[in-house]
């Protein structure tokens, strides 16, 4: 079953590409935008990286945490992030079992899908964006949820 808007978040705790613990709860009074890539090295998912690297600052004057996922090795990760300067954490879903919580699920059964999940400051999903082909959306969308939760005063 996937998580919808309103449902609060699992706990979870997954390694990064430093090898460094991250858990959702260091996010606890902060956003979190977590987004499920498909593979590190591949055309969309590079550009989906690299258009949240340029975009980070605006990320931070958000007050936004930034967080990628997909089921590939610390390694690879490492490689992924160094080979692109990238800022933020990359995590390591080995075995999906994260994807699976959050019922971010393969599209006709065949290909990873691409979701980026906008989590206010109590954990809670306020946006869901699915979007396989246009990589670079998820960060427009991304900046645009946060902009209307602004004005609305959803932000801490």
């Amino acid at each position: 079953m996937s998580l919808q808007i309103g449902d609060a978040i699992p706990n979870f705790s997954l390694t990064d590409q430093s090898g460094e613990l991250r858990s959702n709860l260091e996010c606890k009074g902060k956003l979190l935008v977590l987004f499920f890539y498909p593979k590190n090295d591949t055309p969309g998912c590079t550009a989906q990286a690299c258009c949240f690297r340029d975009q980070y600052y605006l990320f931070e004057t958000f007050g936004a945490c930034v967080w990628g996922v997909n089921n590939d090795t610390q390694a690879s990760h490492r490689r992924f992030s160094e080979k692109n300067d990238l800022q933020f954490p990359l995590l390591c879903d080995e075995g999906n079992l994260l994807k699976l919580k959050f019922g971010a699920h393969r599209i006709l059964g065949l290909l990873d899908g691409r979701v980026t999940y906008i989590i206010d400051s109590k954990g809670v999903i306020q946006h869901i964006f699915k979007e396989l082909l246009h990589a670079p959306q998820h960060v427009t969308e991304a900046l645009a949820v946060l902009e209307r939760m602004k004005r609305n005063q959803l932000l801490v």
